[in-house]
């Protein structure tokens, strides 16, 4: 149950119902001017000695609260720039592309000057690298930060990348317009709450093993505490099939659109885990009409010092950024 408290009820007697009533208190505008609380969905009725402090309230079926289209049936808007959001209802796809890793600062460049010829804002890269072994390469931290930030910003461009654990997240607030949460870390309380406690825009991945509502939910612990800018990103869940990497749950994604308020994002890449297969299921979640695509491009796949099967180079993703380009009107979208 989401209960908007009048707007002249103050902090202080708002914290105290909070703690009466075991809700969240939250204090967003963009849902409501004054204080919210947020109680269970096992609570279907207002609680009596609530009344007079509610300006009005709904009730939920189930713990995806904010992010349900039963209280705000309008697709969010993520504002990552003046002329950038993703979401909302202007049918927008936005590309996003980079490789797994920072690596170098030319490696970088050369992937700026490929988002620059088409005309594609949004550069991604790893700099913390949630590796299942470790003895793989762990990503250049805050050196590969200050390098996506250094070149992003000579290009004119948006830098998303991902935060592996709650000590890293300061750095990656002060170099990231985007801040993605990978599917390892979907549990990561930790990192929940502190990117709940910001605001700047979050990317939030599925886990491979997590049901649709694990994952809304999990998005429910950033947007609870505050922060409405929360992008969900499907990227394969783990099956019985073992040809592909994962499996791309399109199901899900119909059912995110149709239950879920927040922006959807696809990532093919980790989906699959092989390049042969990455303009394949772009363009099948394109024509689904999804809010943005993450694709992993290296210069040099085969050199690649993570996942470099699954990386497309920069002349596949110009073919695959121009065939979706020439279905954008078949579809009803806007390939930017």
């Amino acid at each position: 149950m989401i209960v908007h408290l009048k707007t002249t009820i103050g902090h202080d007697e708002a914290k105290t119902l909070a703690q009466t009533h075991q809700a969240i208190l939250t204090h967003n505008t963009q849902w409501h001017t004054g204080f919210i609380l947020t109680l269970s969905s096992k609570v279907k009725e207002l609680p009596a000695d609530l009344t007079q402090y509610a300006e009005d309230y709904v009730v939920l079926d189930t713990d995806i609260q904010f992010a349900s289209r039963s209280y705000q049936d309008q697709k969010a808007e993520v504002r990552i720039a003046e002329d950038l959001v993703i979401g909302g209802e202007d049918n927008s796809t936005w590309l996003m592309t980079g490789p797994c890793s920072v690596e170098s600062n030319a490696q970088i460049e050369t992937i700026a000057a490929l988002c620059k010829t088409q005309d594609v804002r949004i550069i991604r890269g790893g700099c913390y690298k949630p590796r299942t072994s470790p003895y793989s390469f762990q990503g250049l931290g805050l050196e590969g930060l200050q390098i996506l930030r250094e070149v992003a910003d000579a290009n004119d461009l948006k830098v998303i990348t991902e935060v592996r654990d709650a000590s890293h997240v300061q750095d990656v607030i002060e170099h990231a317009d985007i801040i993605q949460i990978g599917a390892k870390a979907m549990y990561d309380h930790g990192i929940l709450r502190a990117c709940g406690n910001q605001s700047k825009p979050v990317l939030l991945k599925r886990g491979f093993n997590s049901t649709l509502q694990e994952f809304v939910q999990a998005a429910e612990f950033i947007l609870s505490l505050g922060n409405p800018n929360v992008i969900l990103c499907e990227r394969g869940i783990r099956t019985f099939e073992k040809a592909t990497r994962f499996t791309l749950d399109l199901c899900g994604v119909s059912w995110l659109k149709e239950h879920c308020n927040l922006p959807i994002v696809v990532d093919p890449s980790h989906a699959i885990g092989y390049r042969f297969g990455v303009a394949d299921l772009s363009r099948a979640s394109f024509a689904m009409g999804i809010d943005g695509l993450l694709i992993e491009c290296h210069p040099n796949p085969s050199e690649a010092k993570s996942d470099a099967a699954q990386q497309i180079n920069p002349e596949m993703f110009s073919e695959l950024a121009a065939s979706l380009r020439k279905m954008a009107p078949g579809v009803g979208r806007r390939l930017k």
